[in-house]
């Protein structure tokens, strides 16, 4: 059975990729909507910046020694 966090993660990764997808096809059609691919890129970034939240920074070690 998967934990609550896996779940969000995969919804989150779901998420982003119908986000690119609709921001490409979007961006081929011949009447782009504007403001359809700057949701789609929000969504995107958004999405990033939630599953990198979890990635532990390379400098995490010299700031416990700075402390």
């Amino acid at each position: 059975m998967e934990t609550e966090n896996e779940m969000m993660k995969k919804f989150m990764i779901l998420l982003m990729v119908l986000a690119i997808g609709v921001a490409l096809y979007e961006q081929t059609s011949a009447d782009k909507n504007v403001y359809v691919m700057v949701i789609a890129i929000v969504i995107f970034m958004m999405g990033m910046m939630k599953l990198s939240s979890k990635t532990p920074s390379k400098n995490q070690d010299k700031e416990k020694d700075d402390v």
